[in-house]
Order: structure tokens, then C-alpha cells, then sequence
């Protein structure tokens, strides 16, 4: 009985249910939170608030408090009290007031509340269990009696004359808590699978929103590096047709010019030729032989450098096929600049980033410091380093770590701290001690140097000066392994294509660097 007065002063007054979340209001009343918050929300109408239990009133919506004790006593009453809708099983002897049930006896097949049970015979032929509404189950359905024992070959729970003349007689068997404990170590031993499987999943899970996630995070970078790119190659476009334009105009205007030299003489030339056919004409129609014989004797009257294959040689080169104009240097200029446009739009479509490169302290020559990180190359005095094979014996030069055998790969070094230097990619066979062991100056090796403000691209010792100065401090090398190419790009703003380099390569490729004296090049991606 005590428990069941318990339970009702845990009842909230609006939904007649266990406390969910008690708080209180200012009047000391308490109650769901969801069920105080309908009703406050349901009173917003009319302007006034009130307790429901004690209809005291607030001017403005209370502010509700959590009853921190009261949730605890709920939260410790709940698990030693069986719920019940559940069950639906009470104590078979409180008629007055129903009391829920705490055990049952399944020898004298009544349900028993607390009180009850104190007073029940403790003796062993009644047998105590779990409240149930159907006692029926626990006995065996052929001899009425209680199930006891575990067949073991039929995995049948029997009771003791099922044993001893049924059909399990002479079969193997177990007392039901020796079967039930051993049941339930085969439940935890498949409880302990399920769960390593479900880690595994959840794990699985958390990996799949992870990728997810950088793929959202990457498909928006994606799509700002892809629009940068349309606007890199819009704006290209559109100096290109300005250069184009430029291009057509001068030389529009030059062989304008020329044209118009060219009429100026040929005008000059037909005044000439009209002067001497007046002339001619003049002689034929004299009647005295002697005059016509002396004054015909000069042999201007019948040269003919006048008009002759110079003339037209000279038109010739000013006019195309059909009358046109040619206008050398257009085709060109729209070669080259679409050239360019196309290896930028086909390279710097940078999906992937930039490859981590590390310098190879071991190859390192001696008047070479390597930083903590290995990305930093700085000019240092002699530093007495062992000589190895895979060292640069005379020259202050580096390679990477890590080789590139396939794939696409780019890289992005600042070579601000240093007037002099070279970056580029080699074999890993290229000579480290002879004279052609400097980058580009050998068969093996690809290479972009500065050298008294000068630029250029150089391999196999064969130089290409660049026609401009680099801009900006961060070079970029990009490497398309499977094409055979290796471009350099000046990262200003838009980025400019240098060179590339195209080949086959039959090695591995390592990036590799030189600094000029104290300098120093960093590796920035």
C-alpha cells in the first residue's frame, strides 16, 4: 500500500502520469514541464496565468523551475516498480484497492504486492517468481506441473514427470537455472559479436558522414577554384582579343602606309610613262624623217624598268591570294595565346592539393642548411657533412624525400630570400659530383634559374631566357607524369604560365632546389 500512495504523489495533476521532467512554479505546485507549458501556452489567449492546482494567478508567464529533488526520487522510484500498463498484474489478495503485484508464487498461482508477500509461506514447495498474467506457462501443459528441468537433446523445458515416464525419459538434462546460465553465456558471447559489429558499423557510419562532410567542404572549394578558373580564362580571352585587336590594327595601319607609298610612286612612275606616250605619239605624227630619227634616239622612250617585276613583286607582298591583305603576326599571336590558355586551362584545374614535399637531409650538400620541418633551404657555410653517394658534393642543392612515378602532382615554392636559385625536378640517377651535376645541366634534370635578375628554363644545358621577369616570389611546378610534362607557373595575380617541358619520362622524378649564396627557398605546398 505504501508504495502505491508513493506513486500517486508522483503523479502530475494534468496528466495523472509519473512526473517527465518536474518543475514547479512560484506557488510550490509541480507538474510535467510539457504539460505546465500546453497549459501557460493555452492561457497566452486570454492574458492571464494561473496554477492549475491552487488558481493562482501571475501577470506575466511564470518562469517555471526545475525541481531537481523531485526528478531524482522519480528517476530512483521507477526502475523497482513494475509499470503498470504494462503488466497489468496486481496483488491477487488486495480487493480494496488494487496493489501491483511484486512476485508471484507458481505453486499456489497468485500474484503477491508487498504486504502480502511477508505473509505468504516461505516453505520450499512454493515456488517465487517474476509477476506474470499467465502462471499456465510456467507449468507443463501435459502433467500440470512446474517446469523444472532442460531437456537438452528436444531444447524443451520440462517438468519432473516428463523425466521420469514422458517422452524425455532417459534423456540428458539440466536443473532450468544450470540450462538458463548457460544459455545466457551463449547470449553474451553473441551479445559481445553484435556489439564489436555494431562499433564496426557506427564506426562505418561516423567514417560515411566524414567523407561526407569533406565532400560538401570540397565540392564548395571545387566550385570557387573552377569559377575562378571560367574567370581566369575569361579574362585571358579577353586580353587576348584585345592583343589580337591590337595586333590587326598596327598592322592594318603599316601596310596602309605602305600601300599608300607604294601608290605614291607607281603615280609618279604612270606621270612618267603618260609624258613619254605623249611624246611618242607627238614623233609619229611628224611629216620630216630627219626630226622623228634625232629626237627618237634617246633610249628612254623604249626602257621598260617601268612597271616591271619589281613593281609587282613589291604588290605581291603587301596583297594575299584574291586582293587581300596579309597580315603576318595574327596567326601567330592567336597560336601562341591559345596555347597558352589551353595548357593553363588543362593544368591548373588543381583538384587535388598540393603534394607534401620533404627536402632529403641526405642529399643535402654542404653548403646547404635543411630546417626542423624540411622545408626550408638556407645558404650556410661549409658544415663538414660525411660524403656519401647520394650527397651533392660541390653544389648547394637538395632533392625531395619522395619520388613521383605516375600521376598528376604539383608543388609551390617562395624563393624571396634568394637572388640566385634554382628549382626544377630530376632523376634520381642524375650526377651528384661532376660538372654536369647543377640542375638543367644535364640530360636528367628539368630546371627554372634566376641569375642576375635574369629568368630562364634549362635541360640538357641548353638555355631558353623567359622574355619576362618573374612577378611574384611563389613559383609553382606541376607534373603530369603520364604526359611527359613539367610546367612552371609564376603565382601572380592572374598566374602565368612560364614554360613546359615535354618529354617522355623512363625514371622516377624527384623535386629538387638550389640556392645561391645566402639565400634561402622555402617549400610552401
Amino acid at each position: 500500500m505504501a508504495s502505491a500512495k508513493i506513486r500517486r504523489e508522483l503523479e502530475c495533476s494534468i496528466c495523472m502520469d509519473m512526473y517527465t521532467d518536474p518543475v514547479n512554479l512560484a506557488c510550490g505546485h509541480n507538474f510535467c514541464r510539457d504539460c505546465i507549458d500546453r497549459v501557460l501556452d493555452s492561457q497566452m489567449r486570454s492574458g492571464v496565468h494561473s496554477c492549475p492546482e491552487c488558481r493562482t494567478q501571475y501577470p506575466t508567464r511564470p518562469t517555471l523551475q526545475r525541481n531537481i529533488t523531485l526528478c531524482n526520487i522519480v528517476d530512483n522510484f521507477l526502475p523497482t516498480q513494475p509499470d503498470q500498463e504494462e503488466t497489468g498484474v496486481f496483488c491477487t489478495y488486495c480487493v480494496d484497492y488494487p496493489e501491483l503485484a511484486v512476485k508471484a508464487c507458481l505453486h499456489c498461482e497468485v500474484s503477491l504486492c508487498d504486504k502480502h508477500l511477508t505473509v505468504h509461506k516461505t516453505s520450499v514447495e512454493h515456488v517465487l517468481t517474476s509477476p506474470t498474467a499467465s502462471l499456465e506457462e510456467r507449468k507443463c501443459s501435459i502433467h500440470k506441473e512446474l517446469l523444472r528441468y532442460f531437456c537438452t537433446e528436444d531444447s524443451a523445458c520440462i517438468c519432473l514427470s516428463c523425466c521420469l515416464i514422458g517422452e524425455h525419459r532417459g534423456h540428458h538434462m539440466e536443473p532450468l537455472f544450470k540450462a538458463s546460465e548457460r544459455k545466457k553465456k551463449q547470449l553474451r558471447n553473441a551479445l559481445q559479436k553484435l556489439m564489436i559489429k555494431k562499433e564496426e558499423m557506427e564506426g562505418r557510419v561516423q567514417n560515411l558522414h566524414e567523407s561526407r562532410r569533406k565532400l560538401v567542404e570540397n565540392e564548395a572549394g571545387n566550385t570557387e577554384r573552377v569559377s575562378a578558373l571560367f574567370r581566369d580564362l575569361k579574362r585571358h580571352l579577353e586580353d587576348l582579343e584585345k592583343r589580337v585587336l591590337n595586333v590587326m590594327s598596327r598592322v592594318a595601319q603599316q601596310l596602309s602606309l605602305l600601300a599608300l607609298d607604294l601608290i605614291q610612286q607607281l603615280e609618279t612612275k604612270k606621270d612618267e610613262l603618260s609624258r613619254k606616250m605623249s611624246h611618242i605619239e607627238e614623233l609619229c605624227n611628224m611629216t620630216d624623217p630627219l626630226t622623228v630619227l634625232q629626237k627618237s634616239d634617246s633610249g628612254d622612250l623604249f626602257g621598260t624598268k617601268y612597271g616591271d617585276n619589281e613593281d609587282k613583286d613589291r604588290c605581291d607582298q603587301l596583297f594575299h591570294d584574291g586582293g587581300d591583305l596579309e597580315m603576318p603576326g595574327i596567326p601567330y599571336t592567336l597560336h601562341t595565346g591559345l596555347s597558352d590558355i589551353t595548357i593553363g586551362g588543362n593544368e591548373m584545374i588543381c583538384i587535388q592539393e598540393p603534394d607534401d614535399i620533404l627536402l632529403d637531409v641526405n642529399t643535402a650538400g654542404n653548403n646547404l642548411h635543411i630546417s626542423d620541418d624540411k622545408k626550408t633551404a638556407s645558404w650556410s657555410s661549409n658544415q663538414n657533412l660525411p660524403e656519401t653517394p647520394e650527397r651533392f658534393q660541390y653544389d648547394p642543392q637538395v632533392l625531395s624525400s619522395h619520388s613521383f612515378s605516375s600521376g598528376r602532382h604539383y608543388w609551390e615554392v617562395d624563393v624571396g630570400g634568394s637572388q640566385s636559385w634554382s628549382i626544377g625536378m630530376c632523376y634520381p640517377s642524375m650526377d651528384r659530383r661532376g660538372e654536369q651535376s647543377w640542375i638543367g645541366y644535364n640530360k636528367k634534370s628539368w630546371g627554372l634559374e634566376s641569375r642576375r635578375n635574369q629568368c630562364s628554363v634549362i635541360h640538357d644545358s641548353t638555355r631558353i631566357p623567359l622574355p619576362t621577369n618573374i612577378y611574384s616570389d611563389r613559383i609553382r611546378i606541376y607534373l603530369d607524369y603520364e604526359a611527359g610534362q613539367i610546367s612552371f607557373y609564376d603565382l601572380c595575380d592572374p598566374i602565368r604560365h612560364l614554360h613546359t617541358f615535354t618529354t617522355t619520362f623512363d625514371e622516377p622524378l624527384h623535386a629538387v632546389l638550389g640556392v645561391g649564396l645566402d639565400g634561402c627557398i622555402k617549400i610552401t605546398g
